[in-house]
């Protein structure tokens, strides 16, 4: 943000979307007049690349938690796993991570649970318009994730772990799109200083509607397409 901010020469920059810390991919920023646009942009679907590893679940839902609880790797097909993701398809309930931004009697829930108290964050409702299989390849699935605002893909990872009898937890996470803008798209930080303030300006989008619109791509091409080339970690 502060380089966008160096590099534009304006006081007022946003963003479309915090990412955590393992997660890769586009990050929306909103410049100017543009800021007001956040909670419009928030609206918008995300979709995501996530690989589920199994055999743990951990204390963050992700990689970089400790380890929590263990389980065998699913011995199953990827139609036995299609089935079992049926249930997460559509509007459902979830739990958020006990590692999470949330507030909960006034603390974050991250610092309860760093403070090694228990947390007990309510199920909320999340919309998951499209879950598919791009590749299972034991104890690795890689899926295509496309959602709606406030589903956390880390609490998807543990659930799936549990549905299937076992424990696992998200071990890679990239952000592919925000509703109109991709991943395809983005400048990486590293080079927005080489653009400079005129060539940086000339990649800006104008925020209106249009950039709620997701394409149409991630809802109709075969996972294994859109994910084609993404290293997990």
């Amino acid at each position: 943000m502060a380089v966008v901010r160096a590099t534009l020469r304006v006081r007022r920059v946003g963003h479309g979307g915090t990412l955590d810390p393992l997660a890769t991919g586009l990050l929306p920023v909103l410049v100017g007049g543009a800021t007001k646009y956040a909670e419009r942009l928030h609206t918008a679907p995300k979709v995501y690349a996530a690989e589920v590893r199994f055999g743990s679940e951990t204390t963050t839902d992700d990689r970089e938690g400790g380890i929590r609880r263990e389980g065998p790797v699913p011995a199953v097909d990827r139609a036995a796993i299609d089935r079992a993701l049926e249930a997460f398809r559509g509007e459902t309930l979830q739990t958020p991570p006990d590692f999470a931004a949330l507030k909960l009697g006034g603390k974050r829930a991250y610092a309860i649970a760093r403070s090694g108290a228990p947390v007990a964050l309510a199920p909320r409702p999340v919309r998951i318009e499209r879950l598919a299989i791009a590749s299972w390849r034991p104890p690795s699935l890689r899926l295509l994730v496309v959602c709606g605002s406030g589903t956390y893909v880390r609490a998807l990872a543990r659930d799936i772990g549990r549905a299937l009898g076992s424990a696992a937890h998200l071990g890679a996470l990239r952000r592919l799109s925000v509703g109109g803008l991709t991943v395809d798209d983005a400048v990486d930080v590293g080079k927005i200083r080489a653009l400079g303030q005129v060539a940086l300006a000339g990649r800006l989008r104008a925020a209106d509607d249009r950039l709620l619109e997701m394409d149409d791509r991630y809802r109709t091409a075969e996972a294994e397409v859109v994910l084609q080339g993404w290293p997990t970690a």
